[in-house]
């Protein structure tokens, strides 16, 4: 706890104010959230303890100490809700304030300068992080359409070329005819009155099955000694 608390005080933060907060949020911290930084008020006047601001990587915490300090009233802001942080500096100490996006002001005075530097700049690189993200997402879903619309044309693409072998290739019937070598002469005898030109367009299909590995270099050879007996 000791380590923890060192690092939130390199800007004079009030140690007995950390050593509060730190230990109240150990309960209230979600998931996977971490506390980047911490600034504490430093009001003119004594104060017993202090008001605070705790910048995490989700949310904007103002911790508010109570019943002099036995407790503490936490109210939070997601970065989602924020519009915008502000920073005016003043002669004892800086304002911080920001507004969400529900028209709501909210400012805590008296800040340290250099702390107030600090959880604006902090403000700042998650309101980016979250505006970049937003950004990435709407590209993303612009992109997946045009994707869609590749994978379409691709699948049309194959099922042409897999209709072109089902032109060349005949359907063979479960049924056996009882004159199988008259079909197979029938064939033979339609291939033979092929013109030249059609023969050619034939081997170039075939070619085009072989290229694809529909058909195996063997098969392809024996389409291509029939049909060049022919020519």
């Amino acid at each position: 706890m000791k380590d923890q608390i060192k690092k939130f005080l390199n800007e004079e933060q009030d140690p007995k104010a950390i050593e509060k907060v730190t230990s109240k949020l150990q309960d209230i911290l979600m998931k996977n959230e971490e506390v980047g930084y911490i600034a504490v008020q430093k009001k003119p006047a004594l104060t017993v303890l202090p008001d605070s601001i705790v910048m995490t990587n989700k949310r904007i915490i103002i911790c508010q100490p109570k019943n002099l300090g036995l407790s503490m009233n936490f109210i939070d802001y997601t970065w989602d809700d924020i519009e915008g942080t502000f920073v005016k500096e003043n002669i004892l100490g800086s304002e911080f304030s920001f507004s969400t996006k529900t028209d709501m002001q909210v400012s805590i005075d008296y800040i340290p300068k250099i702390q107030a530097r600090k959880i604006f700049t902090y403000a700042k690189e998650q309101l980016d992080i979250l505006k970049n993200g937003a950004a990435q997402s709407v590209i993303t879903d612009e992109i997946a359409p045009t994707l869609i619309q590749e994978s379409e044309l691709i699948e049309e693409m194959e099922t042409e070329e897999v209709t072109d072998f089902a032109e060349i290739m005949p359907v063979v019937s479960n049924y056996t005819e009882p004159i199988a070598d008259n079909t197979t002469a029938s064939a033979e005898k339609r291939t033979s009155e092929l013109t030249q030109d059609e023969l050619f367009a034939k081997l170039q299909n075939y070619k085009k099955l072989l290229d694809n590995g529909l058909i195996l270099q063997g098969e392809y050879d024996a389409f291509k000694k029939e049909i060049l007996s022919y020519m």
